[in-house]
């Protein structure tokens, strides 16, 4: 059998146009197809990469952001805690103060009744017992309260006169106050039962409407008092202390 190199001649030729057409026209575009989808794989994933990148960068930056307003919330609920106890604090020294206060008006205002009361018990007291010694004086010893006072301060003069004269020095007059003006005679009396006493010394008679009921002898820098004060005093302590030690209604003695 012989061989017809033309006709493997052209076999190949065609087969190696064949080839080339097919690089040409279809393994070409193919091999560039690829290329260019894995040039855009490539450039997606690094686009992907440096999103994620912005991602982790974005989320860092807000957990920043969120920790700093976390603190800044910490510290603004800090402060407005502190602030709101200041104002309680503030609130309550202010009530306080208020209460102190209005405990020591109250104080006062209590004192300054306690003291008009007394006042009043003491002149109402004076008045009483005044009445009622100018009667039973009248009723019982027909005598009157000027009189019995006249006598009983020249009683009490009588122990201590030399006392009475060595503290008046070199006393010329000596004086005798009263609440009232005094009979004439009262004054009698008590001028003629000084002048043994106090020969020498001048006896004169005034008045003092500020003066408890009574008697008050001035002599030199010495005085001799004898007033209803002292009295008026110890019933004032009397009523005091039975007010005191009055049972409470309700106590074990209530009702005995």
């Amino acid at each position: 059998m012989s061989i017809d190199w033309i006709t493997v001649a052209a076999q190949i030729a065609n087969f190696l146009v064949l080839v080339w057409l097919l690089k040409r026209f279809l393994y070409r575009p193919i091999l560039d197809g690829i290329d260019a989808r894995e040039a855009e794989i490539a450039s997606r994933m690094q686009e992907a990469v440096q999103a994620r990148h912005k991602a982790e960068q974005a989320e860092a930056e807000y957990r920043q952001k969120l920790r700093s307003q976390q603190s800044q919330d910490a510290d603004l609920s800090e402060a407005i805690r502190k602030a709101a106890e200041d104002k309680r604090d503030a609130i309550l020294a202010d009530a306080r103060e208020q209460q102190e206060r209005e405990r020591a008006l109250w104080l006062t205002q209590r004192d300054d009744e306690a003291r008009e009361y007394a006042q009043k018990l003491h002149h109402v007291g004076a008045e009483a017992l005044l009445s009622l010694t100018r009667k039973a004086l009248g009723d019982l010893a027909d005598d009157t309260l000027e009189a019995r006072m006249a006598a009983q301060l020249i009683r009490k003069i009588g122990p201590m006169a030399a006392d009475l004269r060595t503290a008046a020095g070199a006393a010329a007059g000596a004086v005798i106050y009263s609440h009232a003006p005094l009979p004439p005679g009262v004054t009698d009396r008590l001028t003629s039962g000084l002048a043994p006493l106090f020969p020498e010394v001048a006896l004169e008679f005034r008045t003092d409407p500020e003066q408890a009921p009574g008697l008050v002898l001035r002599i030199g820098g010495a005085q001799v008092a004898w007033t209803l004060d002292s009295y008026i005093d110890g019933l004032e302590a009397r009523v005091a202390d039975r007010l005191t030690a009055a049972p409470e209604p309700g106590g074990p003695d209530h009702g005995q």
